[in-house]
C-alpha cells in the first residue's frame, strides 16, 4: 500500500488482536527483518515497514552538518514527518486490519532509532520502542532525553549498538556507546524496563538481524 508517498509492506495476522510495530526504512520491503523475527519468537505480531523515507530529513529532530563531506546534512524534518505518520499513515495501515492493535510500537535502525527514540517526547501513540544502533551521538540528544518530558512512558525500550561502533576517527561517531548509555542509565534509573546490547560488528552488519532481536525483546 502506499500513504503520504510511502511504500508501506504489512506482514501478519490482521485478524487477531496483538501488537502493531512500525519500522521506517531508508529503502526495502522489511521481508528479511520479519522473517527472522518469526525465527526468533513465537509471538505474534504485525509488523508495519514503512519505505522510501527521505533519511537526512524526516528521521532527523533538528538540524545537523554533515558527518563527512560527501554525506548530506541532516535537516530537522522529524516533526513534520511524525504528524503525517500519526495522522494519517498509521490510521491507514489499522485500516488494513481487521482487528485493533494490541499495543503500537516503533522500532528503527540507525537514524531511525534515533527518530523512534524521539518521538516518545513528541506523541503518546507509542508504548515501546526500538532503538538499533540508533544515532544517539546526534548532537544535543542526551540533553534532550534529559531536559523533556515523555507524551507516555514507554512500558519497554531496546538499546543496541555494535562493539566496534565507536572505531572511527569522527569524534561525533567515537561516541555513541558512551551517549547510548547515558540515555539507557538515565532510562534505567527512571524505572522503565529498558536493556542495552552490544553486538559483534560494526554500524552496518547484521542490521535486519540486530532490528528483529530488538523487536522480540519489546513483544
Amino acid at each position: 500500500m502506499i500513504a503520504e508517498g510511502k511504500h508501506i509492506y504489512l506482514y501478519g495476522d490482521r485478524n487477531e488482536t496483538v501488537p502493531l510495530v512500525i519500522v521506517n526504512t531508508f529503502q526495502g520491503d522489511g521481508s528479511s527483518v520479519y522473517s527472522i523475527l518469526c525465527s526468533i519468537t513465537d509471538k505474534k505480531v504485525n509488523l508495519a515497514v514503512i519505505s522510501d523515507i527521505n533519511w537526512e530529513d524526516e528521521m532527523s529532530p533538528w538540524e545537523c552538518p554533515p558527518l563527512r563531506k560527501k554525506d548530506s546534512p541532516c535537516t530537522g524534518g522529524a516533526d513534520k514527518y511524525l504528524c503525517k505518520l500519526t495522522d494519517s499513515i498509521i490510521p491507514a495501515i489499522k485500516k488494513e486490519l481487521d482487528a485493533v492493535p494490541e499495543y503500537i510500537a516503533i522500532a528503527g535502525y540507525s537514524l531511525a532509532g534515533l527518530f523512534a527514540i524521539y518521538s516518545l517526547y513528541k506523541t503518546d501513540i507509542f508504548s515501546r520502542v526500538v532503538s538499533a544502533s540508533g544515532s544517539m551521538w546526534f548532537p544535543d540528544f542526551v540533553e534532550y532525553t534529559e531536559n523533556n518530558k515523555f507524551c507516555r512512558r514507554p512500558d519497554r525500550v531496546y538499546f543496541s549498538l555494535g562493539d566496534k561502533e565507536t572505531h572511527t576517527r569522527n569524534v561525533l561517531l567515537s561516541a555513541v556507546e558512551d551517549k547510548t548509555n547515558e540515555i539507557y542509565r538515565h532510562y534505567k534509573d527512571s524505572g522503565i524496563d529498558t536493556v542495552f546490547e552490544l553486538n559483534p560488528g560494526n554500524h552496518f552488519n547484521d542490521a535486519d538481524i540486530r532490528l528483529a532481536k530488538g523487536i522480540a525483546w519489546i513483544l
